[in-house]
């Protein structure tokens, strides 16, 4: 299937003359997403009631918090309301999560005692708690791997004499569609009966002097927001024009506004036109199971991405294979780096019949880095990604200080993908052929990256055999003595994949060091060098955790903390009369899986 990309150098033509409001919207996309979704629902022998499973686990030296089957159905029921209204006021009616309730009225709860005792547990134990509660659910004929399961642990400490808060409990989740695991804690307090309540005051560990009542919002608010991860909602913050209209997006930061409303304390959390979008399709929120095991299959063709006024424009069309359940809506995320996705805005779009879009981004962060994802939804639930990190259409941009969008870094990317589509087909005379075409580009920094990828190896000799007047050198461009990485075979201004390009936290880098942990990378230096300088970091779309040391003459001069995806530590030390320079990369002390280290442009000067 053919894909024309093309950037438009001015803005489009008026369909984005104006912003929208959030209202209107939503009145102009819903009816056309709920359409697509109810004629793929239609007369379906598949209709099912997904239910929401809740476990409550403790040590085995400690006995559940009181009244904890009355205050978790309280917890649970004011969270299913909150789904229910939200989707409501977004227009796809009282769609909400399915409680699994017993004769009393009350939660059914499946309680799990732990084999050892509470010191034995850490907050990064999630699974292993899963693990420990699987056997209980099973046995209710439960599978936790294909269900939707919330797991509150008996992990909070809780001193009535000195009105102290403290816990040491798994606190995250993670799902799609066909199921997911929420982590959550339990305490004495936890209880939205409390959420209007200034008084009385406690301190709590983590979030200090607060009322009993904003205690309440950040947890029962926690639930809420972990849940929707459970369901397959990614974070997204709210845009300026949202957050004046309706409060603070539950899949921001609204996990810790929730029911701030109750004490005049501010709006409250709501949930965004894209998170509801996904939620619209979901098993347990349409009650259909039609296809739920299907993977969905659409392209995106003919995609313009342009730059207005404060705003990044994008047309398409999305093409969908004819065995595929049916795309009802297209989001995108503008995510800065940094912030782990929280402070992401979001845009949506539903596609014509003949598949086409629009989608105009507002509202994304002024002076940062920043990604552009475009996530295709399915009707069956699926999205081209369920939690919105590695979506197969994610372009970097920049915005100045003004909220300007800068799509040059999204130019390179569309000017080799006809480069990386000839890799993908293996073939080496077209791949030649493009290379020799992007070498004379009037864009620089293209011509750059493709003279470094027709080059193949480095150019130069080692750095302690380069003349004198040569002040300054890519790393990259010289011989390196000795290369080992941890995965596939030392390569340098290129990474092993059908991309190729030094990409890492949404930038494109004209030269770099491919260095999977664990690597080690030796240069001669001869003393001829005063400074090496220049970042370091992980692939694009890579989880890993890596720490990058540095060493001269066998002492270590520099190194990184364990640095995760969006962190891209500079480094600038200095290397004068040193004969001997190490590059090396650890793993993070989890393993060394997709641990795709890169060192980003780095510079010997003198």
């Amino acid at each position: 299937m053919k894909r024309s990309i093309i950037i438009a150098a001015a803005i489009l033509s008026a369909q984005f003359a104006s912003a929208a409001t959030p209202k209107e919207i939503i009145a102009e996309q819903v009816p056309q997403a709920r359409a697509i979704l109810e004629a793929w629902k239609k007369g379906s022998p598949t209709d099912a009631k997904r239910m929401l499973h809740i476990v409550y686990w403790t040590p085995s030296d400690r006995e559940p918090a009181p009244q904890y089957r009355e205050r978790l159905t309280r917890v649970m029921e004011i969270i299913q309301k909150f789904y229910a209204s939200e989707m409501d006021t977004l227009g796809f009616g009282k769609q909400t999560v399915n409680l699994d309730l017993a004769e009393d009225k009350l939660l059914r709860i499946h309680v799990v005692k732990a084999p050892k005792p509470y010191a034995h547990y850490k907050p990064g134990d999630g699974h292993k708690i899963r693990n420990e509660c699987t056997p209980t659910l099973q046995k209710a004929g439960i599978d936790p791997t294909k269900e939707t399961v919330v797991i509150f642990c008996n992990m909070s400490n809780w001193d009535p004499e000195k009105k102290r808060m403290t816990q040491n409990s798994p606190y995250y989740a993670g799902g799609n569609h066909r199921g997911g695991t929420a982590w959550q804690v339990d305490s004495p307090l936890l209880d939205p009966i409390h959420l209007d309540k200034k008084e009385p005051m406690l301190h709590d560990g983590q979030y200090g002097h607060i009322s009993i009542g904003k205690y309440n919002s950040i947890f029962v608010g926690g639930v809420c927001h972990e849940l929707g991860h459970a369901l397959g909602l990614p974070h997204n913050c709210e845009r300026a024009d949202e957050r004046a209209a309706l409060g603070i997006a539950l899949m921001g930061n609204g996990n810790r506004t929730f029911g701030r409303d109750l004490r005049g304390e501010g709006k409250g959390s709501f949930l965004t036109l894209a998170s509801g979008m996904r939620c619209a399709s979901h098993p347990m929120f349409t009650g259909s199971v039609k296809g739920m095991e299907l993977s969905g299959q659409a392209e995106l063709t003919d995609l313009k991405i342009s730059k207005g006024d404060r705003a990044i424009n994008i047309t398409g069309k999305v093409v969908t294979d004819p065995n595929s359940p049916p795309v009802y809506a297209l989001l995108a995320y503008c995510d800065p780096v940094g912030g782990s996705n929280y402070d992401a805005t979001t845009a949506t779009a539903v596609p014509k019949e003949d598949g086409t879009f629009s989608i105009n981004c507002t509202g994304f962060a002024a002076g940062k880095q920043a990604s552009l994802r475009l996530i295709i939804l399915y009707a069956n639930g699926d999205a081209t990604s369920h939690v919105g990190t590695h979506s197969p259409y994610t372009y970097p941009f920049s915005a100045d200080a003004d909220g300007q969008a800068n799509l040059d870094e999204i130019s390179l990317i569309f000017s080799f993908q006809p480069f990386q589509k000839a890799i993908k087909a293996r073939d080496n005379a077209e791949i030649y052929r493009l290379l020799q075409q992007l070498s004379t580009s009037e864009n620089a920094k293209t011509a750059s990256i493709a003279k470094r990828l027709l080059a193949q190896k480095p150019t130069m000799p080692e750095p302690a055999a380069i003349p004198p007047s040569q002040t300054e050198v890519a790393l990259a461009d010289t011989t390196v003595t000795s290369a080992k990485v941890g995965y596939f075979k030392p390569l340098y201004n290129k990474i092993p994949s059908e991309n190729m390009l030094i990409q890492s936290d949404s930038r494109i880098f004209e030269h770099g060091i491919y260095a999977h942990a664990p690597a080690h990378h030796s240069y001669s230096l001869g003393g001829k060098w005063n400074k090496l300088s220049g970042r370091c970091g992980l692939a694009e779309n890579t989880r890993g955790s890596v720490k990058f040391v540095i060493k001269a003459d066998g002492e270590k001069i520099w190194s990184s903390r364990v640095i995760k995806a969006g962190q891209q530590p500079q480094f600038n030390v200095d290397v004068t009369g040193k004969k001997k320079l190490e590059l090396i990369v650890e793993d993070g002390g989890d393993g060394n899986g997709s641990d795709w280290g890169i060192w980003l442009e780095p510079v010997l000067s003198r």
